[in-house]
């Protein structure tokens, strides 16, 4: 346990007083009340190993799970034991790009390899430090490509709805209109796409593999865009990009996505990573900072903030991004984890993935969860569900097993290298005993 900082009723109130409340409640009115707890029921006077012991008492109610089909953002991998013993030196453990730059040779070197190692997954030319999580990356990724013509942006249905949130909201402050690609077959409609692009897109942005874990014609979009004068952002899985044609292959202008599968843990939600990547004609326009290597005046290595273009410390109001920041610790951990796990490693986590993917939406389907889609896909998919979708997540975890996210259309199920075969055979057992 932390520690905590205690203060005196008459501090609490002057606090309150400032911000213009009247009791602490009202910090957290944005909270729904269901989620609210009231108090903790806390005996006076507690000696601090008292304390510890009720808190873990409450901590203890939370559930853990055996194991885990469920993805939608945020993805169960295993993490080597070199990630965490590297990034929790005291000397990496800061959340900042350093503003006195050159005395932070270390940080800046770890964003630097980060960097080069995210454009090697992309296939990109430039990548930025990292901004707050995937997506942010792409409401920063639409906003940067924007101009003072072209203010429309085209985001297909088959995004993640977070993601697609998020954008909508970066759009509404900037007076950008985003406009919505209808999904045939639980892909984006290329013919719908054509159809809408004309002189005042800026952008078109695709994910792949999407919210329903199909692949999409990244490519096919990229052709259409590009014959419009229109740029085309790519929002991807890192992992899936060691196995699968990269951002930059299938002619992307921008690679955006969420880096917390590479090596950060799921932890109630983050902090997680975004990565942006870029062609080299963009580099300018890319937010946030970007570290350089150089040689310093003896000869030796040594590396700079080479560019922070679009900041608003640096160009006060005139600036299209607020990042002034970065997540340097999580965007560090992925390059540990990237450096530990080599291309063959990252490209071996993929094929088993997807392969262990494929083995649970077969047995599946042989239990009358029959698939929604077809084509290729990478560890995600969809499936019909033959009984109350709530009654059979509730009741496997029950049993220790965390199912996938019920949806629409079904539900969504995912499967990672941590997913045994054991494991799905299982899940497919305990799903026959709930049905019975």
């Amino acid at each position: 346990m932390g520690g905590y900082i205690p203060s005196t009723r008459e501090e609490r109130a002057q606090m309150l007083a400032a911000i213009g409340l009247e009791k602490p409640e009202e910090l957290f009115a944005s909270v729904p009340e269901a989620l609210r707890v009231k108090r903790l029921n806390l005996e006076t006077g507690l000696s601090e190993m008292a304390l510890s012991r009720f808190m873990r008492g409450v901590a203890a109610k939370n559930r853990v799970y055996r194991s885990i089909f469920r993805g939608a953002g945020a993805y169960n991998h295993y993490i080597p034991a070199v990630v965490g013993a590297v990034t929790s030196k005291e000397t990496f453990v800061t959340a900042y790009t350093p503003y006195q730059a050159e005395m932070s040779q270390g940080v800046l070197q770890s964003i630097f390899e980060y960097q080069t190692m995210i454009c090697e997954l992309t296939g990109m030319d430039v990548s930025n430090a990292s901004v707050y999580d995937g997506a942010t990356a792409a409401a920063e990724a639409v906003n940067m490509l924007v101009d003072a013509k072209k203010r429309v942006a085209l985001v297909s249905e088959t995004v993640h709805p977070m993601t697609l949130e998020t954008i909508r909201t970066y759009a509404f402050g900037a007076g950008v209109e985003v406009r919505v690609i209808p999904a045939k077959g639980g892909r984006t409609d290329m013919d719908a796409l054509a159809g809408m692009l004309n002189k005042d897109v800026a952008c078109v942005l695709l994910q792949s593999p999407n919210y329903f874990g199909l692949i999409e014609d990244g490519e096919k979009a990229a052709e259409l865009a590009h014959a419009n004068r229109s740029k085309v952002i790519l929002s991807v899985n890192p992992i899936a990009c060691a196995l699968y044609r990269t951002p930059g292959e299938l002619g992307a202008d921008v690679a955006v996505g969420e880096g917390q599968p590479l090596g950060l843990p799921l932890s109630f939600g983050g902090p997680y990573l975004g990565f942006m990547a870029a062609t080299k004609a963009l580099m300018r326009k890319l937010p946030g900072r970007i570290v350089g290597e150089t040689t310093d005046n003896r000869g030796g290595r040594a590396f700079v903030l080479t560019l922070q273009a679009r900041e608003q410390h640096i160009r006060r109001e005139k600036a299209s991004s607020n990042i002034c920041s970065n997540q340097a610790l999580c965007a560090m951990t992925a390059a540990v984890y990237m450096a530990a796990m080599g291309g063959q490693g990252l490209a071996e986590t993929a094929r088993q993935c997807h392969a262990k993917a494929a083995y649970l939406r077969a047995e599946l389907a042989g239990i009358g969860f029959t698939p929604v889609h077809e084509g290729p896909f990478f560890h995600e998919f969809v499936t019909a569900c033959p009984m109350d979708k709530e009654a059979l997540v509730n009741a496997l975890a029950e049993r220790g097993i965390l199912a996938g996210l019920p949806v629409e259309e079904g539900v969504l199920w995912c499967a990672t290298e941590m997913n045994s075969k054991a494991d799905i055979d299982e899940l497919i057992a305990a799903i026959g005993e709930v049905r019975a």
